[in-house]
């Protein structure tokens, strides 16, 4: 009991996936709650895990010409109120500040929900001419969101993310940077967090506040819900007219621009737990693991022991992020310990290791133990984390193949939302009413639209069908 007490503390996922998730996140030591309801405070590992997501992404970002910018982060209310959709949208999660110390503000203004106001006014005033063309800007930052029920990672009232505005001289161009940071999106879940997306546009329902076309990836948990990894989403001209962001074009004349935003946040650290996620804990993608080797010396007492593993430590710190567990801890807490934290390898040296020249590997995602050379132990390791990288990958493909189903009338599509989870292909007719009607008999939503060239008949009502549509119930 006591070397496992960690684990005695998780509950099954099978018998309680919410209470599960709960559980990894707080005996993970990721967040804590605080005193502010709605809010919580992500831990030293919590927040290293989204600082080596904003790596990779950041990286990804700049070397596709993109720049990073910081705005205030408050809006004044007649700010917000020039683009009348996307205000709409936004306004009952808005949190508006009325006062600045003990005096009444003339002019009411809220804490940033998103910055494309922000973005409007500052390219209102830099953008005079088709040279000062593309603006290619990001910023990594927090919003905030009044919203009604809360869940650490997926729905916070506050939450950091990463927010692209984009400006350019053609409507071509504007599609093609917001279908291009789509499949950076892509690039990223699957490459680096090993979670496979479905790529595809939101419905007119779906679509983001003040958005023509909004575009997504949809990734699927290990319970069968859907969980919505990234969004990228096409202005068209509609915030330029708003805001008069105008270009002095080569053929003198004055042209709006055509915008882009676009943006994911620290729900995919949500996404990380569960789909990859097990009843021992996380399960960290190599690529964004803080640590990816924790080496443990065995019988540590005895002489040479503690020396060599740092000797090991400093020799893979040169390619791996490593630590030692020194503590005075079980070796069965520490194992325990190391598994709940999703540590991808273990690799304990004890004195008959040392006289072999060796050590054993632990790979948490199988459990399976490997002896290997101190000489070549760098090859190894590279090589047993790309094994598990592609196992969790494969594993999180093979397990949204068999929650995908497919329906071609209502009422099957009605038996497979009640007796199975997952997605569910459909076709769509593109009327409103027969999507809100699927919520309401099937408790299903639109995940996203695949193909605008289906060949079929709406799921709802029957008639003819150019869109196919995965569905699906969703966090």
């Amino acid at each position: 009991m006591s070397n496992n007490k960690i684990l005695d503390e998780i509950t099954p996922m099978e018998q309680d996936f919410a209470q599960w998730y709960t559980d990894v996140i707080k005996k993970a030591e990721l967040i804590d709650y605080s005193s502010v309801k709605g809010c919580v405070i992500l831990r030293p590992y919590g927040y290293a895990i989204w600082e080596n997501i904003q790596k990779v992404l950041d990286d990804m970002l700049k070397d596709t010409g993109h720049s990073n910018v910081y705005m205030p982060m408050f809006i004044p209310e007649t700010l917000l109120n020039k683009e009348k959709e996307h205000v709409e949208g936004f306004a009952p999660e808005v949190a508006w500040v009325t006062h600045g110390g003990s005096e009444e503000l003339t002019e009411r203004m809220c804490v940033r929900p998103t910055s494309e106001t922000l973005f409007c006014e500052h390219y209102a005033n830099i953008i005079k001419s088709y040279r000062d063309l593309p603006k290619l800007y990001n910023q990594w930052c927090s919003v905030v969101r009044w919203e009604k029920t809360t869940r650490p990672f997926l729905r916070t009232r506050e939450f950091l993310w990463q927010e692209g505005h984009t400006v350019h001289a053609t409507e071509e161009d504007a599609r093609k940077e917001t279908l291009d940071i789509l499949d950076i999106y892509a690039e990223l879940c699957e490459n680096y967090l090993l979670i496979p997306v479905i790529k595809g546009q939101k419905t007119e329902k779906e679509k983001f506040a003040g958005a023509i076309d909004t575009y997504t990836v949809e990734s699927m948990m290990h319970d069968g819900k859907a969980l919505q990894a990234g969004t990228t989403h096409f202005f068209g001209d509609g915030f330029a007219r708003a805001f008069d962001i105008k270009y002095l074009d080569k053929d003198n004349e004055l042209k709006y621009c055509w915008q882009t935003s676009w943006g994911v946040t620290t729900r995919l650290i949500g996404a990380i737990i569960m789909v990859h996620g097990d009843n021992r804990g996380l399960l960290l993608p190599p690529a964004i693991a803080p640590v990816q080797v924790r080496i443990m010396p065995i019988a540590s007492h005895k002489p040479g022991v503690i020396e060599k593993a740092e000797e090991i430590k400093s020799k893979l710190a040169q390619n791996f992020r490593c630590d030692i567990d020194l503590s005075d801890n079980s070796a069965g807490f520490k194992f325990a310990e190391q598994e709940m934290r999703g540590i991808p390898l273990r690799l304990e040296i004890g004195p008959r290791d040392i006289e072999q020249g060796q050590c054993v590997l632990v790979r948490r995602d199988n459990g399976e133990k490997i002896t290997a050379s101190l000489e070549h132990l760098d090859g190894t390791v590279e090589y047993l984390l790309d094994e598990i990288s592609g196992n969790l990958f494969n594993k999180a493909v093979e397990n949204r193949t068999n929650r995908t189903f497919e329906a071609v009338n209502l009422e099957e599509i009605i038996e497979t939302a009640q007796t199975k989870s997952g997605f569910i292909k459909a076709a769509w007719c593109g009327d409103a009413e027969c999507e809100l009607g699927l919520k309401e008999t099937a408790d299903i939503t639109s995940r996203c639209i695949v193909s605008h060239e289906y060949d079929g008949k709406c799921v709802y009502c029957g008639e003819p069908a150019n869109m196919l549509v995965y569905w699906g119930k969703a966090y």
